[in-house]
């Protein structure tokens, strides 16, 4: 899911050995079968924008908004090619030119939630909402913070804020659930099944909910992913989501070792764009005490 070369990808399989047991040894040696595909490329596009910017920032006079602007945009780039602290640099330089720039608070939202500074990732989010109380996506994100800060309740709020919004999503029925698991999980998926009702069976991310509803299997689900795909971009972006929700399904199960292997393959698809692919990352830093800096 965004927060938002045509090459027609191949499934290829692998075995990474040993059945699955109740061990924590053997879990690390589950994850079979899985389809792979050639990691994401930087999109070169996006490359020559950033020298552009740069370019025009530096030789251009410009007026304190534009500028801003301006920052703003190459700081997304730099975050859609994985170079955080460019982005980050670029996203506090466009807030303190232009306080009132909702987006930049959203951003550096993302950015102190996955640094783990939760407390600074919430306010950012309200003062996206203070700014503008119809940017839905801060509601979303700071769902996750507050998920990941540990506060499931307030979670579910903003969770359902977000998915009122738009109820035939299924990426908003899978936060909300994630959230709701966290209070009562019985409760969580009574709602999970209510939910999945407005949701589009045609849409391949509505698989994902089915999944987790047991309405179809894991080898189905993975069997399928590569269907209707248009390119290379577009199946990698589907591997990242599918294995980034495989990895919470089995986090869930109390199957830890398989979660981690999970989150490594969302990791590896380099869809940095996707909040799958962001908080992948930050799962496997509290799965190891990592404190992100």
């Amino acid at each position: 899911m965004k927060f938002k070369s045509f090459l027609v990808a191949s499934l290829v399989a692998i075995t990474l050995s040993g059945c699955q047991t109740t061990s924590e040894q053997q879990d690390a040696k589950s994850v079979a079968n899985v389809p792979l595909g050639v990691p994401l490329a930087p999109n070169y596009r996006n490359e020559i924008e950033i020298a552009r910017y740069t370019e025009v920032l530096q030789s251009s006079e410009m007026s304190t908004e534009q500028q801003a602007e301006l920052f703003l945009r190459r700081g997304r780039l730099y975050d859609s090619v994985g170079l955080s602290t460019l982005a980050r640099i670029d996203f506090n330089r466009a807030v303190k030119l232009k306080p009132d720039l909702a987006s930049v608070y959203n951003f550096l939202g993302i950015h102190h939630t996955l640094a783990q500074d939760f407390g600074k990732a919430y306010e950012m989010f309200d003062a996206v909402l203070e700014l503008d109380e119809e940017h839905q996506y801060a509601y979303l994100n700071r769902g996750i913070a507050l998920y990941y800060g540990g506060r499931p309740e307030l979670s579910s709020q903003d969770f359902e804020a977000f998915l009122s919004r738009s109820p035939s999503d299924a990426y908003r029925v899978l936060w909300l659930y994630l959230a709701q698991a966290n209070v009562d999980p019985a409760s969580a998926y009574q709602q999970l099944q209510a939910n999945s009702q407005a949701l589009n069976p045609d849409k391949w991310s509505t698989q994902l909910v089915q999944l987790y509803l047991g309405q179809v299997s894991e080898t189905q689900f993975l069997a399928q992913i590569s269907e209707g795909v248009g390119g290379q971009q577009q199946y990698l972006e589907r591997l990242c989501e599918a294995y980034f929700y495989l990895a919470k399904l089995y986090q869930a199960r109390g199957k830890q070792a398989v979660a981690v292997d999970f989150f490594k393959l969302a990791l590896a698809t380099n869809v940095y764009e996707f909040v799958e692919h962001k908080y992948a990352r930050l799962e496997l830093e509290l799965f190891a005490g990592v404190k992100a800096g």
